[in-house]
C-alpha cells in the first residue's frame, strides 16, 4: 500500500472528494454492489446511496467483490431510488442516469458544468433506471456501444462513467 501510495481507510476517508455521488436503483447482484464500492473508492466519490432492495454491507458477497472499499466508502441506504433522487436535487446534485434512453447525450460529448455536484444513477441489470425516476432526472448519458450486445455490466458502466467525469474534472484546472 505505501509502495503504491494509497491512502488508509481513514487518508480516504478524511480526503477530499470528486463532487459526485452513486444512486444504486434496485441492484440485484451483491457483487455488483460490491463492484460499485471499489469503483466508488476508486474514484473518491463522496457517497453510494443503495436504494429500494438493493443490499447494503456488511455482506459476504458485497466484501468479496468490494475487497474492503464497504468500509472506506461512505453509504446510506434509502427505501425507494426516487426519494433519493428527490433529497439530493434539492441539495443542488445534477441528477444523470446513466441509461440507454430517447434523448440521451453520448458519454464523450457529456458537458459537465462547473462548481455542480453530479449524481449518477445506475439501473437495475434487467429493468435498468425506473421509469419514474427517469421522470425526475436533469439528464441521461448513454455509453457508446458497438457489438452485438445492448448492454454492460451495470459495474462495468459505473467504472466507464465514473472514470470519465472524474477525467474531466481533472482537465477542467
Amino acid at each position: 500500500m505505501e509502495e503504491m501510495n494509497r491512502l488508509s481507510v481513514e487518508g480516504f476517508q478524511q480526503s477530499t472528494k470528486f463532487p459526485l455521488v452513486i444512486v444504486l436503483d434496485n441492484i440485484r447482484s451483491l457483487n455488483n454492489v460490491g463492484s460499485f464500492f471499489r469503483t466508488a473508492d476508486a474514484f473518491r466519490a463522496e457517497k453510494i446511496y443503495l436504494c429500494g432492495y438493493t443490499q447494503s454491507p456488511p455482506h459476504r458477497e458485497i466484501t468479496r467483490s468490494a475487497l474492503g472499499a464497504e468500509r472506506s466508502v461512505a453509504w446510506e441506504k434509502a427505501e425507494s431510488t426516487l426519494e433519493a433522487v428527490q433529497h439530493l436535487r434539492a441539495e443542488g446534485y445534477r441528477v444523470v442516469a446513466v441509461e440507454q434512453a430517447e434523448g440521451s447525450t453520448l458519454l464523450p460529448v457529456f458537458e459537465l458544468r462547473p462548481e455542480v455536484p453530479y449524481a449518477f444513477v445506475f439501473g437495475n441489470e434487467v429493468e435498468g433506471v425506473s421509469d419514474e425516476v427517469m421522470a425526475q432526472v436533469d439528464e441521461c448519458v448513454e455509453i457508446p456501444q458497438f457489438g452485438t450486445k445492448h448492454s454492460l455490466n451495470v459495474s462495468v458502466s459505473a467504472g466507464i462513467v465514473l472514470w470519465e467525469f472524474v477525467r474531466k474534472k481533472l482537465t477542467e484546472k
